[in-house]
C-alpha cells in the first residue's frame, strides 16, 4: 500500500512516520501527478485556508476530486477535515465539499485552549489518544456518515465510506492505531478493485 500525504503545510512526517508504522509505504505529496501513484491521501492539519488556496494554486482541488472519484481513501485530520467538509459554517466557500458535513472552524477556542485526552473511537479497541490545538468540531453530518467517536457530545471522528475525518492530530502521538485504521480502508478500497 503506497500512501501520500499531502505535503503543502502541517505535521507530514508525523504523518508518515505513523503510516509506516502501521505499515504502509508513506510518500510526501509535492506535486499532482504524484497522485496517480497512491492508493490513499491524507490532507494533514494546518490552517485550512492556506491548504485551500495552496491546493488551488497548485491543481489539487480537481485532482483531489478525482483521486476520491476513484473510490481511493482520504483522511482529513483537523484543518484536513475542513478542507473535506461539504459546508463550513461561516463560510460561503467550502474546499472540495467531500463529505456531507457541516463543520466548524477553531471550535475549541485558540492555541492555549488546546488538549489531549483520550476518546473511545468506533472500530479500535482501546481508547485513542488525541491531540486537540486550534481543533474544529463536525456540526452536523447526513445519513450516509457514520459517527466513530464524540467528545462532550460532539462529533470529532467521522466516516464516509472511503473519506475519514478526524477534528485532532493523531499523527503526534505515538499512537498509530488511528492510520493503521485508515491503512485498512486503503486496502479495503484496494481489494475492491481487483
Amino acid at each position: 500500500m503506497k500512501i501520500g500525504v499531502l505535503a503543502l503545510q502541517g505535521a507530514v512526517a508525523e504523518h508518515i512516520r505513523s503510516l509506516e508504522s502501521a505499515g504502509a509505504e508513506a510518500v510526501a505529496i509535492k506535486r499532482v501527478e504524484q497522485l496517480d501513484e497512491l492508493d490513499g491521501l491524507v490532507i494533514p492539519g494546518g490552517e485550512s485556508t492556506t491548504i485551500g488556496k495552496l491546493m488551488r494554486n497548485y491543481g489539487f482541488m480537481e485532482a483531489i476530486a478525482d483521486f476520491s472519484a476513484q473510490g481511493k481513501p482520504l483522511f482529513g485530520t483537523c484543518a484536513g477535515l475542513i478542507v473535506l467538509a461539504d459546508q463550513i459554517e461561516g463560510q460561503e466557500d467550502a474546499h472540495l465539499r467531500l463529505m456531507d458535513m457541516t463543520v466548524a472552524r477553531n471550535a475549541f477556542g485558540r492555541q492555549q485552549e488546546s488538549f489531549e485526552t483520550d476518546l473511545d473511537v468506533k472500530g479500535i479497541d482501546e481508547p485513542v489518544r488525541a491531540v486537540f490545538i486550534r481543533a474544529p468540531l463536525i456540526k452536523k453530518v447526513g445519513s450516509s456518515v457514520e459517527v466513530l467517536s464524540t467528545y462532550r457530545d460532539e462529533i470529532v471522528t467521522a466516516r464516509q465510506g472511503h473519506l475519514l475525518a478526524v477534528s485532532y492530530h493523531p499523527e503526534l502521538t505515538d499512537d498509530y492505531r488511528l492510520h493503521a485504521y485508515f491503512v485498512d480502508m486503503v486496502k479495503e478500497a484496494a481489494a475492491g478493485k481487483a
